[in-house]
């Protein structure tokens, strides 16, 4: 009887007889080297070969025994039953049969590949990588093995970790029979990665299950450091469709610090197995990235055809080979973490637990922003340039915001402002964020001490409290995935790439706002005519901060461009191909200025909010370069990555004239409309926007009205101050009859129109009013979109006209 058999003669009928990784192997090997894909050699010693092994040494009886003895209400022999078991193997003998037919498959291997080789050695366990059953890590892999008794030794050492204490207590809870399963053991040529780098790669993306995307990792040196999860790798996304379109489509490279590199021993004594070694990385190795793009590329491409071969998405293990230069892909299982499932999408709704015998203290109140409940430190900051004094999940306490606080922003648990009303800068990020927000407290800062431990409620109403201690609280959570569909499209308002994959689960119909001014201020932090006049900007600390920054960029403004397109393309990739409509940069000339380079390009207004800011800037030799660079970041998101589905909106465009101007721009700059089906979109925040809307559709496919400004500059008020807030309604009859008079409008000229704001899911009159309106898509925060599509839906189902 043969107990061995190559990976030529393997294929995924097998998977009894040689595990899941071993039939894996063997299918790539016989299916996918032909189209390019590469994989070691090697073979399998089978399960055959287990079970004689047990047979031969009478080990059945024995090892049942020692197994009945497991505690199986808290496991607390564990261990020493998970030992006993591991000895009767460890002390048993090969039987001559098998011994003899793995060292013959041992040399015929070697006489396979090139000289001088050593092997991996791996367990497989027959019921292992199946689909909702991952034995992935539950048992031993010998490297770096060389000679026939290192390898008859691995062998055995591999039969003995099926009952390691982890892979006991692994099969009782996923309940599979202990002496039902067996180990193949496959043996491979050892990639050289030791001399070069290794990771792990994943058909979707591996926190959502979004199938849009591949990711890639990788470290310096052996694979094990990734599987592990002992270092932080670099990372690579790959958009598919973008590669199915023969496009170089990286989304983003992120370098990881790749802390250790793990490399063979090179002292390791004949009689050892595997030897070796994990050693610091140098930091000159830690900072360069462990893949070029043509590398990247070609790993995608065989993560999509080992996808398409198996029919579901795939966890796979890549090395490169340090002396050839080749890379290879050493396993390939089943992603069984979303895989075929349904996993809850959870909507949470937070409730404050108040007791009749407790009275908490209220440090301060103010607006609340969303629904959330939030308890931490309190951490007052006068200005962004205190960030480091804010730990994760503190609550920041300041004065006001702006977007030189939106990094500070990520980090905090809550935020509680001194000034501000609901449209302020805090409040729209902070919904952007998913974060709890307090603001127009008028004097959080002075009556809240730093380092107070607080509760920041949202969850009681319009008005929102901060509460001295940790208050309990409920949170009952709905699954969005059960929501009911209005028929207008419910669309996001959405500016940080990395909640994309995440909120791209909802059941939304795409973006309908996405701000670059948070991805500048977070990804960038440099005013793009810095980089662009790189060479004209004064020595001093901004431009060595600068410079440390952009390191490894001799060319400064394709910083930018990289970095920007990135963080749209990522966004935009996640929700493809529901549309994303991209607002050009709109910051007002003060919060430029507070970007790094960007004091000595800025002029100083007095009233920035109507001054030079969003249109206006595009075609000015002021920004004029600036903006060039943001074409460049959106032309290479369309075009390179394949991301056709961002359209790009102009905000505060004043005039007719003034779109004409934006519209040649932007062609003279690689984004001409139509063309490559680009889509150009205005925002309508301005009363001579909807007056002449009809004159603006000359230049622009669609509208988007934002309501914040809007209600702002038909009012005459100042939506930052809290004396005249309470005056701010978008449900006034002036603000109403400009958006009913737009909607009509674009209706009849055959545009799409929506709106961006907070007030239909505030208000479901509103809500109402719109769609009664006819308006196509409505945008909410994501904290509001629940809200937002209960009220379109009631709307819908109940019209009062």
């Amino acid at each position: 009887m043969k107990y061995t058999v190559d990976f030529a003669e393997i294929g995924m009928q097998m998977t009894a007889s040689v595990g899941g990784k071993n039939a894996s192997l063997g299918e790539m090997w016989n299916h996918l080297t032909t189209q390019g894909v590469a994989v070691p050699d090697g073979f399998a010693l089978t399960a055959k070969g287990y079970w004689r092994f047990l047979e031969h040494n009478a080990l059945t009886v024995k090892m049942r025994e020692a197994l009945q003895r497991l505690d199986l209400k808290d496991f607390s022999n564990l261990d020493d039953v998970a030992r006993a078991t591991r000895d009767l193997i460890t002390s048993g003998v090969w039987p001559q049969e098998v011994g003899d037919d793995l060292v013959a498959a041992y040399a015929a291997l070697l006489n396979r590949c090139p000289a001088g080789i050593t092997v991996a050695v791996r367990s497989s366990a027959t019921a292992e990588d199946l689909p909702g059953a991952s034995f992935a890590g539950q048992m031993e892999t010998y490297l770096n093995v060389a000679g026939e008794q290192a390898v008859l030794d691995a062998c055995h050492r591999c039969f003995a970790s099926l009952f390691t204490a982890r892979a006991i207590k692994y099969r009782v809870d996923n309940g599979f029979a202990h002496m039902d399963v067996a180990v193949s053991v496959g043996v491979q040529r050892m990639v050289r990665s030791d001399l070069a780098c290794a990771g792990v790669g994943f058909t979707v993306e591996p926190e959502t299950g979004n199938p849009n995307v591949v990711v890639l990792t990788g470290a310096w040196g052996l694979g094990e450091n990734v599987v592990q999860g002992a270092v932080t790798p670099d990372q690579f996304t790959v958009f598919k469709h973008g590669m199915r379109l023969g496009l170089p489509a990286i989304l983003l490279r992120v370098t990881g610090a790749k802390e250790r590199t793990m490399v063979y021993a090179a002292d390791k004594s004949p009689a050892a197995i595997g030897g070796v070694l994990n050693t610091d990385t140098t930091p000159e190795k830690q900072r360069l990235l462990t893949l070029s793009d043509a590398e990247v590329l070609r790993l995608a491409d065989w993560c999509l055809r080992i996808e398409a071969h198996y029919g579901h998405a795939m966890d796979i293990e890549w090395a490169k080979d340090g002396i050839s230069g080749e890379l290879f892909i050493v396993q390939a299982r089943p992603e069984t973490v979303h895989d075929g499932s349904r996993a809850q999408l959870a909507h949470r709704t937070f409730q404050l637990e108040k007791t009749g015998t407790v009275s908490a203290k209220i440090l301060a109140q103010g607006i609340a922003v969303g629904g959330g409940i939030s308890v931490g430190t309190a951490r007052r900051l006068d200005s962004p340039d205190q960030a480091h004094l804010l730990q994760a999940g503190e609550v920041l306490v300041t004065g006001i915001t702006n977007p030189d606080w939106d990094p500070v922003m990520k980090k905090a648990a809550a935020i509680v402002t001194d000034k501000g009303g609901r449209t302020s800068h805090a409040a729209i990020v902070a919904r952007e964020l998913g974060l709890t927000a307090l603001v127009g407290t008028g004097n959080a800062t002075e009556t809240i001490p730093d380092g107070q431990l607080i509760t920041v409620s949202c969850a009681e109403g319009a008005t929102g409290h901060a509460y001295e201690g940790s208050l309990p609280f409920t949170v009952s959570e709905t699954d969005a995935k059960d929501w009911r569909k209005p028929k207008t499209r419910a669309m996001l308002i959405l500016g940080d790439p990395d909640r994309a994959f995440q909120l791209s689960r909802l059941p939304c119909d795409g973006i309908g706002l996405m701000r670059m001014e948070f991805i500048i201020t977070s990804a960038i932090r440099i005013h793009p005519v810095a980089l662009a006049k790189w060479n004209e900007l004064p020595a001093g600390p901004a431009k060595d901060e600068i410079a440390r920054l952009t390191e490894g960029y001799a060319d400064k403004s394709a910083f930018f461009v990289d970095k920007l397109a990135e963080a749209v393309g990522t966004i935009a990739a996640a929700f493809h191909p529901r549309e994303v409509i991209l607002r050009m940069s709109d910051f007002k000339t003060n919060e430029y200025a507070n970007l790094l380079g960007g004091k000595g390009f800025e002029p100083h207004e007095e009233n920035p909010m109507l001054g030079f800011r969003g249109a206006s800037r595009y075609y000015h030799p002021l920004y004029r370069d600036g903006f060039r660079l943001e074409c460049r970041a959106i032309q290479k998101v369309r075009e390179t990555m394949g991301l056709n589905n961002v359209k790009v909106m102009i905000p505060f465009c004043r005039t007719v004239e003034e779109a004409a101007k934006v519209e040649v721009e932007l062609a003279a700059n690689g984004l001409k409309r139509g063309e490559n089906g680009l889509e150009l979109y205005a925002m309508v925040e301005i009363p001579s926007n909807v007056l002449q809307l009809e004159e603006f559709a000359a230049h622009f496919d669609g509208f988007s009205i934002g309501s914040n400004d809007l209600t702002q500059l038909t009012l005459g008020i100042d939506r930052d101050s809290a004396l005249v807030s309470p005056l701010f309604s978008e449900s006034n009859p002036a603000v109403k009859e400009l958006i009913s008079r737009a909607i009509h409008t674009a209706r009849r000229l055959g545009r799409k129109i929506g709106l961006c704001g907070q007030a239909p899911s505030d208000d479901p009159s509103f809500a109402r009013f719109l769609v009664e309106n006819g308006i196509d898509s409505i945008s909410f925060n994501p904290d509001a979109l629940h809200q937002g599509m209960i009220n379109m839906c009631a709307a819908e189902e109940n019209p009062i006209h």
